[in-house]
């Protein structure tokens, strides 16, 4: 089982407010909503890497390889 691990931040009023209307609307703790967005945040930060990546190795002459066969030996 995974373990939490708990982090103490500090956020202006106006931040705060606006995290605490989202997560009335979605019917959960701020808490819970802060870590749905942060994990949102790591998730576009991630693509992004990934996005500049490909674009470095996208390059003339690059050895291609099937999306099949991709996830067959990334599995």
């Amino acid at each position: 089982m995974a373990t939490k691990t708990h982090l103490q931040i500090s956020l202006p009023q106006i931040d705060e407010e606006i995290l605490t209307l989202l997560a009335r609307r979605e019917r959960v703790s701020p808490a819970r909503m802060a870590t749905r967005l942060v994990r949102r945040a790591m998730d576009i930060e991630e693509d992004l890497a990934l996005a500049k990546l490909a674009e470095k190795r996208d390059v003339p002459g690059a050895k291609r390889i099937s999306h099949d066969k991709f996830w067959k030996a990334a599995l």
